[in-house]
């Protein structure tokens, strides 16, 4: 299950279900996805609009599903290299710190998101 046509989209997707993980979505997390923003998306007139967008699709999944599509998702963007993949963990990370606190929620998925691209990393060089 793969919904994102290029892996900024997918990236912006794990930042927004990061600042999620906690069942509290913080203005400060949505202030540094904003931050954020540009990088992935240089061509883009409208952050806000594009995130906007972007947590309404995210609101749509069962949360069930997540989990096999983030999996899915990191395997489809398998020619993403290892430092753009690890650039999306640091960032998740300033989004979960954003608050002030992090929660353990924040930390499993956090954690497991980790585990994920480094496995990815694993098998693409094996």
């Amino acid at each position: 299950m793969v919904i994102h046509s290029t892996f900024s989209d997918f990236a912006l997707f794990l930042y927004i279900h990061m600042a999620h993980a906690d069942g509290y979505y913080h203005p400060s997390e949505q202030d540094v996805i904003l931050e954020k923003l540009p990088k992935l998306f240089p061509s883009e007139n409208n952050p806000s609009g594009k995130l906007s967008a972007a947590i309404q699709e995210y609101k749509k999944l069962n949360p069930d599903d997540l989990p096999t599509l983030i999996q899915e998702s990191f395997r489809h963007f398998n020619e993403v290299k290892f430092t753009q993949r690890y650039k999306i963990y640091t960032d998740m990370y300033d989004i979960i710190n954003a608050d002030g606190k992090v929660d353990e929620s924040e930390t499993r998925a956090l954690n497991a998101l980790k585990s994920i691209i480094d496995a990815g990393s694993h098998s693409h060089s094996a």
